[in-house]
């Protein structure tokens, strides 16, 4: 089961990557009118959330993060350097998918002060659609940003 689910999280996920291809260092900057979030907090977000999952909801204890999008609040206009958010992004995935990859019971119920109590199943809903969700907004950023 768990190759079907990663199967359908890497498709899900190719909402964000295939932007994060297309993605140039100019773009990072840019914002869609009085959006307070750049091209650059959107990418280093949702990578730090998938992370975040990985690490606090999926239980891989390996995984390194300081989730500074969360931290700060708000777009410091900070992520700019292209390079390091493919990085970023490349060791989300990786991250994410092996901690899908060694999960036994998609039943088993979860807490988080975030989002309250959910199954496992529903938790890979939550991230895959997270991460749909600002790469819809990353697109509208890439396409129509200043």
């Amino acid at each position: 089961m768990n190759n079907s689910l990663i199967a359908l999280w890497k498709e899900g996920r190719t909402r964000f990557t295939k932007l994060l291809d297309a993605t140039q260092e100019s773009d990072l900057s840019k914002h869609l009118g009085e959006s307070p979030n750049s091209a650059g907090f959107l990418i280093r977000h949702i990578t730090e959330v998938e992370l975040l999952f990985a690490k606090n909801v999926f239980g891989l204890a390996e995984v390194k993060i300081v989730a500074k999008t969360l931290i700060a609040g708000k777009d410091t206009g900070e992520w700019t350097n292209l390079a390091e958010l493919k990085e970023i992004s490349t060791y989300a995935a990786e991250m994410l998918e092996k901690a899908i990859s060694v999960q036994e019971n998609w039943d088993e119920v979860i807490e988080t002060k975030e989002f309250g109590r959910k199954t496992k199943a529903e938790a890979l809903g939550r991230i895959t659609t997270h991460t749909a969700y600002h790469a819809g907004q990353l697109a509208l950023i890439l396409k129509y940003g200043k």
